[in-house]
């Protein structure tokens, strides 16, 4: 029972670390840190550097500024932009460090996932704050990125204090996420597709340079009962 319990827990951390990392990594790292300093935690030995005050300083800064560019409207999808290429690596190497001292197959493995979950939850927060900043308001995006804070602190707290109702959230988390993101990215494409119409930067779709799905030019043809094809 005992083992169960401990693989429960370990792949709980595996998936919490890559999905907060994918939401506000340096919150979770500082989370973490100070869960771990505290003696809150025991830390695996992969993940004990966070526990360093260097780490936790660093990462209380960083959150800091994000939490301010988190927050304005067009700031916050540059720096999700800019975050691509931080978040998912980290989440892997956070996910990789949970299992412990393993063998390098598993921590592949752990890496993997990880990478996955930070990739996913990265992914659908870019996404939404992009529809949301086509809205003129502020206020959505406040609500929104306090929503991410609070989501990614009670995630944690959940992780930790009850593995297995986390794993069942981040089931019922991964399936929400495929259902929606295609819907999303179908959403802004739209959006995008006509914001560069509107700035001459794309032809509208019934002119005739306009390139459609096949990637041929539409052509100038009469309409059927008047010389064209019926």
């Amino acid at each position: 029972m005992e083992t169960y319990q401990q693989v429960i827990a370990t792949l709980a951390l595996t998936m919490g670390v890559g999905w907060a990392s994918g939401i506000n990594l340096y919150a979770a790292v500082c989370v973490l840190g100070l869960a771990g300093a505290t003696g809150n935690i025991d830390l695996p030995p992969g993940l004990q550097m966070l526990q360093d005050p260097l780490v936790i300083g660093a990462a209380g800064v960083m959150y800091f500024v994000e939490f301010f560019a988190d927050k304005t409207p067009g700031v916050d999808t540059g720096w999700d932009t800019l975050h691509t290429f931080i978040r998912i690596p980290a989440g892997a190497l956070l996910a990789a460090g949970a299992v412990g001292e393993v063998t390098p197959a598993l921590e592949v493995a752990a890496g993997i996932l990880g990478g996955s979950m930070a990739t996913a939850s990265h992914l659908t927060k870019a996404s939404s704050r992009a529809l949301i900043n086509t809205s003129p308001e502020p206020v959505s995006n406040w609500a929104a990125s306090l929503g991410e804070d609070v989501m990614v602190l009670a995630g944690l707290w959940t992780m930790l204090n009850h593995p297995l109702v986390f794993l069942i959230l981040m089931a019922i988390f991964l399936a929400l996420v495929i259902w929606l993101l295609p819907k999303m990215w179908r959403l802004l494409k739209a959006i995008f597709s006509r914001l560069a119409r509107w700035l001459g930067l794309a032809e509208p779709p019934d002119s005739p340079g306009h390139v459609d799905d096949t990637g041929l030019p539409r052509k100038n043809l009469p309409p059927p009962g008047k010389g064209g094809p019926s």
